[in-house]
């Protein structure tokens, strides 16, 4: 609610691994130099196949109404996203310091065959009780993939290009490519669910995530992470744990983080309950969800051109996310609440990629998904108890009564938006040599 090889017959090795590539980016010129960005669109492109199908969830467009015909109500509902969100955290950080220790390729891929089984696990349940498994299997699946593709991306272009100032255009462009394939699902699993049946959704997503694992399998993982000095894992782990408890300079950027996959996380999975609450058409969903995913890419696409490092433009940005989260708690016509949701969504997405940014110039590359890992875990802490308060709410006493939630959480999130603007780079430099100096001092 996401590295590869080196070109044929060109040598990109920085001492960072080896490979071979098939994309079909346009060739140079016989004995010319490829382009940095030719470079990186080569090594970026199995990441990117494999976050397309990573992302054809055909199920999630009408996983609500599967667990409705399963014997869900909305305050279950939010207890079973409560059963994510608790495990997830749990494991989140430990993950994270593993993928900075091991390979961060070989989480995302572990990450997926966990997605793979909890669709499995969701198609074959016939209650609420079975269902809970594809929840814990879908937890395991957020804590393994928490910070790892951003992790690649970013490492990948200081590798290339010494700096991370292309990462929100390259993390943007993944976004656009999950973006797409959520949408191309979302279209799918609608119509798929209409000439079949929601529970087969849950099967034909089985192979494509399986087809996922492959793609990743073939990514050159950049290695920024390996160069410094190996440590002991609790050496790391006190680390991690240091920068994110001890650094006044980047608490506002981990709470911004992790307030912004909160209010992104509430709208997904909370969003569809006004469409129940307005009885709207089975028709509707797929539109409607292809419409709220696709806020990703076009997110991804905008913010490389919005300077949100702009104190008027980061507080504009936040009024609009305020005003949008405020629409569906009056809103009681499906236009104005899925306009508003789309809006939040959108802004949200934006103010991720921002927040992303702000947390990888802030740290080393030895810490770069142990710290992410952290923000996201602060994330789940948080939507935990949202998550549950969220269905008691919508069960006693409306839906929009309960969507009063992300407007108080999308208000803080538009101060922090505010306040970090005016500090776009909250601790050092994030070049190769950044984390050393982080993990000695331990």
């Amino acid at each position: 609610m996401r590295a590869t090889a080196t070109p044929p017959g060109i040598s990109t090795d920085t001492g960072t691994g080896t490979g071979t590539d098939t994309g079909t980016e346009p060739e140079a010129e016989p004995g010319a130099e490829l382009r940095p960005d030719q470079i990186l669109a080569r090594r970026l492109r199995p990441l990117q196949v494999g976050v397309a199908l990573q992302n054809m969830l055909l199920w999630v467009p009408v996983e609500k109404m599967f667990m409705t015909q399963i014997g869900f109500d909305a305050a279950a509902i939010g207890l079973v996203a409560a059963v994510y969100a608790a495990v997830a955290p749990v494991l989140e950080v430990p993950f994270g310091i593993l993928a900075d220790r091991w390979s961060r390729t070989g989480m995302v891929i572990l990450a997926t065959l966990a997605l793979a089984a909890s669709s499995l696990v969701g198609g074959l349940s016939s209650t609420p009780a079975t269902y809970v498994g594809s929840a814990v299997l879908l937890g395991v699946f957020f804590a393994l993939n928490s910070g790892t593709v951003e992790s690649i991306v970013y490492d990948t272009v200081v590798e290339e290009t010494g700096a991370g100032d292309g990462y929100e255009r390259w993390i943007g462009r993944m976004h656009v490519v999950e973006a797409a394939a959520l949408v191309a699902s979302a279209i799918l699993g609608g119509l798929l669910a209409a000439f079949a049946s929601a529970r087969v959704t849950y099967f034909a997503t089985v192979p494509l995530i399986a087809a996922a694992a492959l793609a990743f399998g073939r990514c050159r993982e950049p290695r920024l992470h390996r160069r410094a000095e190996r440590v002991t894992f609790r050496r790391q782990a006190l680390a991690t744990v240091r920068v994110l408890a001890a650094d006044r300079a980047l608490r506002p950027v981990v709470l911004l983080t992790a307030l912004t996959a909160v209010v992104a996380q509430l709208v997904f999975e909370f969003g569809p309950l006004w469409l129940v609450s307005l009885h709207a058409p089975a028709a509707l969903y797929g539109p409607y969800w292809a419409a709220l995913v696709s806020t990703g890419g076009l997110g991804g696409w905008l913010i490389s051109r919005t300077r949100l490092d702009r104190p008027p433009v980061a507080i504009g940005f936040g009024a609009l996310l305020v005003l949008a989260a405020i629409l569906p708690t009056l809103g009681h016509t499906l236009p104005v609440v899925i306009a508003g949701q789309f809006l939040v969504a959108l802004v949200a997405g934006m103010t991720g990629i921002r927040a992303g940014r702000l947390l990888h110039d802030a740290v080393g590359a030895q810490l770069r998904a142990g710290v992410t890992s952290g923000a996201g875990t602060l994330s789940w802490l948080i939507f935990l108890p949202v998550s549950v308060l969220f269905g008691q709410l919508s069960r006693g006493r409306g839906v929009q009564t309960a969507g009063l939630l992300i407007v108080l959480l999308a208000l803080a999130m538009a101060l922090l938006l505010a306040h970090t603007s005016r500090r776009p780079r909250p601790v050092a430099d994030a070049g190769p040599q950044a984390a050393e100096p982080t993990l000695n001092a331990t």
